[in-house]
């Protein structure tokens, strides 16, 4: 099987993938919080704990695929996967990617976000706005033929939250959720204002871009939404067509059969 490592700013997700025959299906998941001092030991150690919880031995993993912004997390990375699972591990676009970056920098497109487009493009024909809910939340919008044409990047949710509390000595440190039953804007008190300000806020901002980037392309689009706060905002607005929390991943799953197998 396949570990497939997406090393994000926040986290860093290991997922083992069961490929072949155009299949790509994730086993076991798991993610741990992302800090570039952590060795390749330390890697080993905590990973293979949670293989054994799953049932699996560590001679299952037959290939190593590493996708990551965090370029210091990289170098313990390549470790583990040499000197714990016995390979070289395949780097997401160490040598290129198999879809045309149009943009005027194309060298600092994230790893992420060019993985997302190849597996978005793959699953799904036309025009497409992909929107990752990270640290950052990026807005990326790939062509009918796969090509990455630009996009967005806004401070994600939980940065925004930690900037305003950080930044306003009375505000209280809260945990952002969809609201349930009221859904006024209109707070009455502390607490409720800032849940309306930076929940409704955000939604706001979604659906806000969402629709002057599909003026923009003038041609139909279809949205897709990824990471872990999609299903937050799937609850009060009906800009996403489809959530697919595996995105990242299954870039990476495409990447190895094209390079790797």
């Amino acid at each position: 099987m396949l570990l497939a490592i997406d090393a994000g700013n926040t986290n860093v997700v290991f997922a083992l993938v069961e490929t072949g025959a155009g299949r790509r299906e994730v086993k076991a998941r798991w993610r741990i919080a992302t800090d570039p001092r952590r060795t390749a030991d330390e890697y080993a150690v905590w990973l293979s704990q949670l293989l054994a919880l799953e049932g699996y031995e560590r001679d299952a993993v037959s290939g190593v695929i590493i996708g990551t912004v965090v370029p210091r997390a990289l170098h313990n990375l390549e470790v583990l996967s040499q000197k714990y699972f016995g390979v070289d591990p395949l780097v997401a676009g160490r040598d290129g990617w198999p879809v045309a970056l149009d943009v005027e920098e194309p060298g600092s497109v994230g790893a992420d976000r060019a993985l997302n487009i190849i597996a978005a493009h793959a699953n799904h024909p036309g025009d497409l706005i992909i929107i990752d809910f990270g640290t950052a939340a990026t807005f990326d919008v790939a062509d009918y033929t796969g090509a990455y044409k630009g996009g967005i990047i806004a401070p994600g949710i939980n940065l925004s939250l930690d900037a305003l509390v950080t930044a306003a000595a009375k505000l209280p440190r809260i945990a952002i959720e969809a609201p349930k039953g009221n859904l006024s804007v209109i707070g009455r008190n502390t607490v409720d204002q800032m849940h309306i300000g930076i929940y409704w806020g955000y939604i706001a901002m979604i659906e806000g871009l969402v629709a002057r980037m599909k003026a923009e392309i003038g041609r139909p689009v279809k949205v897709i939404a990824t990471g872990g706060l999609a299903t937050l905002f799937e609850k009060h607005t009906g800009v996403f067509d489809t959530i697919e929390p595996d995105l990242t991943i299954q870039g990476l799953a495409m990447l190895w059969e094209q390079r790797g197998a």
